[in-house]
């Protein structure tokens, strides 16, 4: 009877250890499964803010040449 409770412990303990380590082993990320990663990498409105933070950095730039020049 004992034996049959342990099993009935072990199993179950058993088949959980197996899914948490497939689950939580490294997966291959140099092969994307689809076609353009870009597209559900990047979350949306990332090309705005980039187009925003490019102007700004030209904006930063372009005043840090003003600046030179009048000093």
């Amino acid at each position: 009877m004992r034996a049959r409770r342990a099993a009935a412990c072990v199993l179950p303990a058993a088949a959980l250890l197996t899914a948490l380590a497939v689950g939580c082993a490294p997966q291959d990320t140099a092969s994307p499964t689809t076609s353009s990663p870009s597209s559900s990498a990047t979350p949306s409105g990332y090309e705005q803010m980039l187009q925003k933070v490019n102007a700004a950095e030209s904006a930063a730039a372009s005043a840090e040449k003003d600046t030179a020049q009048d000093d």
